[in-house]
């Protein structure tokens, strides 16, 4: 049997047992090796397939599905977002229009406000100028007859020193000199 062998293996292998070049390279081996080598691919497809491939489709199902669930709540949080926009720019416009208002409001009182004040300062300006005008009016006529007095006690004393005797002459040429 001994002998078998080595014829066997003979054509591969030399005397002392050594391969004879690369035994993968070896023609007589060939067969056994294309054998061995269906075999281990065929159950690495077999496990492949019953083992590593549910849990890695299982895995990309899962993945897809975590995928589209965000996809579909970005989506939903885009639209919120959307709404909160709109949302914040209408509460924006409104606040404007409130403070548009509130402004043109506060604009009315004023000028309200500052048409009686003017209204009053007029009235008060107007009986201040009244009375200037009535006290203007008692100097003037008592300037008229301070200065008649003073006339008529000046001609008065002008025509006595000169020489003269009648004082009613002089009170009625001071009062026609007077009027014009």
């Amino acid at each position: 049997m001994a002998n078998q062998t080595t014829q066997v293996a003979g054509a591969c292998v030399d005397q002392n047992g050594g391969a004879l070049g690369l035994p993968q390279l070896c023609v007589d081996w060939l067969p056994n090796q294309i054998f061995w080598a269906l075999v281990a691919l065929v159950l690495i497809f077999v496990l492949l397939k019953v083992f590593a491939m549910p849990r890695i489709g299982s895995v990309l199902a899962e993945r897809k599905g975590l995928i589209t669930n965000d996809l579909a709540a970005a989506e939903e949080l885009k639209q919120k977002a959307r709404d909160a926009e709109a949302a914040y720019l209408k509460a924006l416009a409104d606040a404007r229009a409130e403070s548009a208002r509130f402004i043109a409001q506060a604009k009315a009182e004023i000028q309200a406000q500052l048409d009686a004040a003017t209204v009053k300062a007029d009235a008060e300006i107007a009986a201040r100028a009244a009375e200037s005008e009535r006290r203007i009016g008692e100097i003037r006529a008592s300037a008229l007859a301070n200065v008649t007095e003073v006339a008529k006690d000046t001609a008065k004393e002008l025509v006595l020193a000169l020489g003269g005797t009648d004082a009613t002459s002089v009170d009625a040429a001071v009062a026609a000199r007077l009027k014009g």
